[in-house]
């Protein structure tokens, strides 16, 4: 799943768990990314294309038996509950984040070919591969992010970046509509700095246009507009 409708997951999370911060929230969302694109840096995943890309059809995420590993993912989650949850003595932040790190996992079962392991050293892949019908592949994904903006009851603003980024991508699932992917045949690192872009651009446009103003200033407001008329 691109990187605007992981950011949009958190949220569902605010909605859920208020009181807790965005930041907690977005971090966790994406920190099994974050961790895939350290591991491709540091060589340890590996990411390839196919001599000519059209599509997201010729990006192939070779070997990444860490950072998407169902297992992982859950030990990471625990870890995280534990850590914040117990040791920290914040409970409901430890269940945010513990929830947040597995939604990833969860959300590339559904999109991802079979290429997620469900324990490093252990060949069984799996994954639903939702992307291999490219456009229900594009319109899931556009109306899941469209759908996170729903349950959380956001701004038009946050709306039209969730739909926006979601259109950014768009050549990616049709070889009919020609876009930046045919120069990122053979740099399989120049891929993984651009979702690192993304990462970070979409948690943050996702985390600023998400705040709310707070009642007491609303109220205000308000009053001052009445005073005013």
């Amino acid at each position: 799943m691109f990187a605007i409708n992981h950011a949009a997951t958190a949220l569902v999370l605010k909605r859920k768990f208020p009181n807790t911060s965005m930041v907690w929230l977005l971090v966790s969302v994406q920190f099994i990314e974050l961790l895939w694109v350290a591991l491709n840096y540091l060589g340890i995943e590996v990411t390839t294309t196919d001599t000519t890309v059209k599509s997201i059809a010729n990006i192939h995420l070779a070997h990444m038996p860490f950072s998407h590993s169902v297992t992982i993912t859950l030990l990471l989650a625990g870890i995280a509950w534990l850590i914040l949850g117990k040791v920290m003595r914040r409970p409901t932040l430890g269940i945010a984040v513990a929830i947040g790190i597995s939604s990833h996992i969860v959300l590339d079962l559904l999109t991802h070919s079979a290429d997620i392991a469900l324990f490093p050293g252990v060949s069984l892949r799996v994954g639903l591969g939702l992307y291999s019908l490219p456009f229900v592949g594009f319109v899931a994904e556009t109306v899941y992010g469209i759908w996170c903006w729903w349950v959380y009851k956001g701004s038009r603003m946050l709306l039209a970046v969730i739909v926006l980024f979601n259109l950014a991508n768009i050549s990616f699932f049709t070889t009919s509509i020609i876009g930046p992917e045919f120069l990122l045949a053979n740099h399989p690192l120049v891929i993984v700095s651009l979702i690192f872009v993304q990462i970070i651009v979409t948690l943050y446009l996702v985390g600023r246009l998400s705040r709310r103003v707070p009642e007491t200033q609303s109220v205000s407001r308000s009053t001052k507009m009445g005073v005013q008329i």
